[in-house]
């Protein structure tokens, strides 16, 4: 298939202050996008895609600018495709979200470092970076600051919001907040609350930056020094997190980077999956911000549209077409989850669908199974 080709991420500022859950507003926002597809007259034809995590708005073709690392980075893309998007495995012509046929759009979500406001960006009442004085943000928060975006573009109704991980919370967010607005969601390997067991392992993650002398309370920019040890460390927890036993056996299994003898050394990477999750850990601490990691992190593990209630009285105002679909290999992001939501949309008599796709890769298969998903996204969308 075709891709999208060579595409310049561009930037769009918001005219007024967005207001924020927690009662502050914040000024100056600026969004980092990218857009793929042709843009009917009618506007009715977009869909928007959200990212996950550690995500950014190049999400398909080839950054006319290649970062140093790419998103795509462990995913199977190598290296012969630098600068890929992160899903341009289903962002094209004829792919899962056709842009022979749709508007595809793509931003960096409010508090990321690639391209969008976030705490390393400048406050305008300190000319400063702002960073731990940055707003603590929530998943509502970022759906509020793309619905602003997207009303500076002229573009009022969304054919579909779709994502993966934390980006399927925002679809689903989106659902819930504008559900007059929205036709469709497409939510793949996400959840309406993150489990106790996910929540943990983010607070560990967020431990190894915080105890990083390196972090200086969150304000290292211009000091020199970044906490990019704690930061290494986060990332190593969080890949572990995205993969699974039966995935790391097949791939590593217990062989040694070096021969066939241990070198009994208590420094040193002595076997693949070591030397891989070192890998994983010196790019990410190059093009990602340890602030953003906190932030984000935090965002996902309040992100809970039951609080409070239960599921079907929180998904009591969706109108939207929902499309689950999960791996039943991901423990982070369980099967469960999307039965749950699958079970208190059929309760509630709204359109809902939802397949569990047998595969070994953990978290990581809704960037790696982009194959066996772009049937059931099109038959999807195709209604």
């Amino acid at each position: 298939m075709k891709s999208v080709g060579v595409v310049e991420t561009r930037f769009l500022d918001l005219p007024g202050p967005l207001p924020l859950d927690r009662g502050r507003t914040l000024s100056g926002v600026r969004v980092a996008y990218e857009t793929y597809g042709t843009l009917s007259p009618a506007r009715d034809n977009v869909i928007l895609v959200c990212h996950a995590l550690s995500g950014d708005a190049h999400a398909a073709g080839i950054a006319a600018t290649p970062p140093e690392e790419s998103t795509r980075d462990g995913f199977g893309a190598g290296p012969a495709v630098k600068g890929i998007g992160w899903w341009d495995g289903m962002i094209g012509p004829g792919k899962a979200f056709d842009t022979d046929r749709f508007f595809v759009v793509s931003t960096n979500l409010l508090g990321g470092c690639r391209g969008t406001t976030g705490p390393g960006s400048i406050n305008p009442e300190t000319s400063a970076a702002y960073g731990p004085d940055f707003p603590v943000i929530t998943v509502a928060d970022m759906v509020r600051c793309e619905r602003a975006f997207l009303d500076q573009l002229g573009i009022e109704r969304l054919a579909a919001v779709a994502g993966g991980s934390l980006g399927g919370m925002q679809a689903l967010q989106w659902a819930v907040t504008y559900p007059d607005q929205v036709d469709a969601i497409v939510v793949i390997a996400s959840t309406h609350a993150l489990q106790p067991q996910g929540v943990a392992w983010n607070a560990i993650a967020r431990e190894s930056i915080l105890r990083d002398p390196d972090w200086q309370g969150g304000r290292y920019y211009g000091t020199g020094r970044a906490p990019e040890a704690g930061m290494g460390v986060a990332r190593m927890v969080g890949h572990i997190t995205y993969l699974s036993a039966p995935g790391l056996a097949g791939k590593f299994g217990r062989r040694l980077q070096d021969g066939d003898d241990l070198r009994y050394t208590i420094t040193e990477p002595e076997f693949e999956v070591e030397s891989y999750l070192r890998h994983q850990a010196a790019s990410f601490v190059r093009r990602f911000d340890a602030n953003t990691y906190l932030y984000t992190s935090r965002a996902l593990t309040y992100f809970d549209l039951a609080r409070g209630s239960t599921l079907v009285k929180a998904l009591e105002s969706i109108e939207a077409r929902t499309l689950l679909i999960s791996f039943s290999s991901d423990w982070l992001y369980p099967p469960t989850a999307s039965l749950e939501i699958e079970a208190a949309l059929t309760e509630l008599g709204k359109p809902v669908e939802c397949h569990v796709i047998d595969a070994p890769y953990g978290h990581d298969c809704f960037l790696l199974e982009e194959a066996r998903q772009t049937p059931i996204v099109r038959r999807f969308l195709n209604r």
